[in-house]
């Protein structure tokens, strides 16, 4: 328990693990061992064998803040005991609530149609912070108390730290295959239009003239971006590798296809990290994870490191146990599909914990920041274009505010043309105005 504490600790006030600034912070009760640090957070019941695990370890609504700051464990009231400021909100409870997902380990009965845990049923959404990264308010808030307490401890730069600029690639043609071929013409005898013809001449002809494939696109914004940014920025492409899936997992495409190693070849020319889409199916047929990532490493020729799951379906906090088998270092898959946020409660990445075991392991979690499909789907947000960069460029300011990671996903399929909003212009928009 030890060892998370600290870790919980030096995660909220920025500081690397092999740092002493944890030692200025304790954990306890025991009165006798307050003069020891700087600052004594008071811990709540939630972490008591007899409760924790269980539905009354949830938090009790609505929440009490600290100034405009939500807490979810313990009282916001404070005592300062000859010397040590002693801090009755228990913000390591709090954090660890978020950043374990651990209202979706609790609330078993709570899943769409896809097994997801839906945002809008989240605390964070229904307390209505699911726009704030309040683990990182935390983390400001002890650092506030730290200096006032004379810990020389630095606020950081109100700055991106570093940008993923993610696509997952679902479906990367429309008419290249003879299932695409077949689908347009049963669309060309239904709607009585020319689209069959068109899919013969794209069939016949090369992919750069199919509909979805919008990745020379993609590729050349991107580069741009990257070239007249100073931050850090990656761009990956997550690639599905599953030979037979779900009905979800359809179009299933070959590794081995000319336009897939294409693909591969531009995302190498491009300096694009090539990532797992590991499959709709092994979101509950966890042996798949390994398998998967073994047939794109062997088409590819790359060593592979970055996951991010089909549908965004990790169903359950646990299933990360999986990535962690199969070597995988960093996942990508955790914001909600239904609402764009911070899932987490936090824009910097985190060691997943095993809230099951409490243990920490080596597996990284970048929060997703933005899906394309969550601000746009009528089944998600459902916003139009001036309110989806309003409400886009907000995110964008906290991880700004907290010197966080943005992690941006926008898909092929979306970007050839939506109804209700044009995905090139916002993607567009979002990278002028973060390079603004």
């Amino acid at each position: 328990m030890e060892e998370l504490i600290r870790y919980l600790i030096n995660f909220l006030i920025d500081s690397p693990l092999h740092s002493n600034l944890s030692s200025t912070i304790g954990y306890t009760r025991d009165t006798t061992l307050f003069s020891s640090y700087k600052i004594v957070i008071i811990p709540s019941p939630f972490f008591n064998n007899d409760i924790y695990g269980k539905s009354e370890s949830l938090p009790t609504l609505p929440l009490k803040k600290i100034d405009d700051t939500p807490i979810l464990y313990g009282e916001p009231t404070f005592e300062n005991i000859e010397g040590t400021l002693v801090v009755h909100a228990d913000l390591l409870a709090s954090a660890y609530f978020m950043l374990t997902r651990y209202e979706e380990w609790i609330r078993t009965d709570c899943r769409d149609i896809h097994g997801r845990f839906p945002g809008k049923e989240s605390i964070a959404y229904k307390e209505n912070f699911i726009h704030r990264p309040i683990v990182d308010e935390y983390g400001k808030l002890l650092r506030k108390w730290l200096r006032e307490k004379g810990v020389a401890i630095d606020e950081p730069e109100p700055q991106i730290a570093k940008i993923y600029l993610t696509h997952d690639v679902d479906q990367p043609c429309l008419h290249r295959t003879w299932r695409g071929l077949a689908g347009a013409c049963r669309r060309s005898l239904k709607n009585r239009n020319t689209e069959f013809i068109t899919a013969i001449k794209t069939f016949l002809g090369d992919v750069y003239s199919d509909k979805l494939f919008t990745f020379p696109w993609i590729f050349e914004h991107d580069k741009d971006f990257r070239q007249k940014t100073a931050i850090p920025t990656e761009a990956i492409f997550f690639f599905k590798s599953a030979k037979i899936g779900s009905e979800q997992d359809n179009p299933c495409y070959s590794l081995v296809s000319d336009d897939i190693q294409l693909l591969f070849r531009l995302c190498k020319k491009e300096d694009s990290i090539i990532g797992l889409h590991n499959s709709y199916l092994s979101g509950k047929k966890h042996s798949l994870v390994l398998l998967e990532k073994k047939l794109l490493e062997q088409y590819s020729g790359q060593t592979i490191r970055y996951n991010r799951y089909h549908y965004l379906r990790s169903m359950n906090p646990m299933d990360m146990e999986y990535l962690v088998e199969a070597n995988l270092t960093d996942d990508f898959t955790l914001g909600y599909a239904d609402v764009a946020g911070f899932r987490l409660g936090t824009c910097k990445a985190v060691n997943w914990i095993n809230p099951a075991t409490k243990k920490i392991s080596n597996l990284h979690l970048h929060p997703l920041t933005i899906m394309d499909v969550s601000l746009s789907a009528e089944r998600y947000m459902n916003l139009n274009q001036e309110d989806a960069f309003t409400y886009a460029t907000k995110l964008i300011d906290r991880v700004k505010e907290h010197h966080g990671e943005l992690v941006l996903l926008w898909h092929n399929t979306s970007l050839a043309g939506e109804p209700r909003i044009n995905q090139k212009k916002l993607y567009t928009d979002l990278l002028k105005y973060i390079n603004a």
